[in-house]
């Protein structure tokens, strides 16, 4: 992971800092040799093998006879089509969350916060493979990990699709630039930029996508979430059936239209809406909360036979601990938030949690010096039996 203020090769010896004020969401980068001499994180193979189980998200996309096809997986191998006939590519999501390979190579972007990083994408695909003229709706890098793809891409305004398509095609693209990409190179492209990619031969892309809610998701969950809370709080203040407030309006009068909605109704649940309050720690709760939550698919791997306390803590004397790949931690001054479960952020943790959600991991010597706090090593021997960290962080 780059420093903000060091050159990296993988941004064109640019600093973090320079790329993120000069292109994140502004304008297109081309990097050759982003990452010399890459190697796909995952062979062919293992990446079919991934498409093959239920844990993973996958879509075969097909262009034969100029026909568009789209196909969910999973997909077992004779399902797939032969490596030898043109025009066809599989997507496989959050590889990251599958091979700690993907997760070292996502990892060398968290120079963008964690909070905005989706997953790590692998498509691969045969000679003419692509998935049509499209844009995204989120920031996204294009790393060319196997073989060549030809990339053409403009900042159009028509956005129209194509209709009747099982995915999304423009209708009327127009290229301004055209580059042929090899393993190593990067293409960085911000949100609502038009681009197609079209394999040259057999290929395999890693897409870095990151996070971006509509205003409306963004506003829903909110919302969801200050309800939870409200109710929590009547539950804890609620010591009998009368504690909890509910709607009341003892000033209805009989009506003659019995399905005509009650202006009454109207004016006092607006009342009770208006009332709802919410200051920047109840943002940065949601915020902490929803974009720690795991994926649908995730499913975490207690250890087979868990250390004990006392042996997980001489273990990670000797090994050091990291958080597992499918792991989410974020925190703020207040409160830490780990796979979607918030607490408190006490003077204890502030000593070393912060440290463990930036670098996710701990050297074995960092904890030795830390291991006297029996309340960290209760709480990590907690998160490490629910397969939230792993120890051996060298592993």
């Amino acid at each position: 992971m780059p420093l903000p203020d060091e050159p990296a090769t993988l941004l064109g010896n640019l600093t973090p800092a320079q790329f993120m004020r000069r292109y994140w969401q502004k304008k297109p980068l081309l990097i050759r040799q982003a990452i010399p001499d890459i190697q796909a994180p995952l062979t062919r193979d293992e990446l079919f093998e991934l498409a093959d189980s239920e844990d993973a998200e996958s879509r075969l996309i097909t262009h034969f006879r100029k026909s568009w096809a789209m196909e969910h997986g999973p997909f077992a191998p004779d399902e797939l089509p032969s490596v030898k006939k043109r025009d066809w590519t599989l997507l496989v999501q959050g590889v990251n969350l599958h091979d700690d390979r993907a997760r070292a190579l996502l990892d060398r972007f968290r120079f963008i916060p964690d909070a905005r990083v989706d997953d790590l994408m692998i498509s691969y695909a045969t000679d003419g493979g692509g998935v049509g003229a499209h844009f995204d709706s989120y920031d996204v890098f294009l790393l060319q990990v196997h073989g060549k793809r030809r990339w053409r891409f403009g900042a159009q305004r028509d956005l129209s699709l194509k209709e009747g398509l099982p995915l999304k095609v423009l209708q009327h693209f127009e290229a301004e630039e055209e580059w042929v990409l090899e393993p190593g190179d990067m293409l960085y492209l911000p949100p609502h930029i038009a681009h197609d990619g079209v394999a040259e031969g057999e290929c395999m892309t890693a897409s870095i996508g990151f996070r971006a809610p509509s205003a409306s998701e963004l506003s829903g969950q909110f919302l969801y979430h200050l309800a939870e809370r409200l109710d929590d709080a009547h539950s804890a203040g609620a010591k009998s059936a009368k504690g909890v407030q509910r709607y009341r309006d003892p000033a209805q009068p009989a009506v003659s239209h019995p399905a005509l909605l009650p202006p009454l109704m109207i004016e006092r649940v607006g009342a009770i809406l208006a009332n709802i309050e919410w200051d920047e720690k109840d943002v940065a709760s949601f915020l902490g909360t929803y974009l720690s939550e795991p994926k649908p698919n995730v499913v975490f791997d207690p250890p087979h036979r868990p250390l004990n306390e006392n042996r997980f803590i001489e273990r990670a004397k000797q090994s050091g601990l990291k958080l597992d790949k499918k792991t989410v931690l974020l925190y703020d001054k207040h409160a830490y938030f780990m796979n979607g479960e918030p607490d408190l952020m006490s003077g204890k943790l502030r000593k070393w949690l912060p440290e463990l959600a930036d670098k996710r991991y701990l050297e074995g010597k960092r904890f030795v010096t830390l291991s006297g706090d029996s309340s960290m090593t209760v709480l990590l021997h907690e998160w490490y039996c629910a397969g939230w960290i792993q120890v051996d962080a060298n592993a």
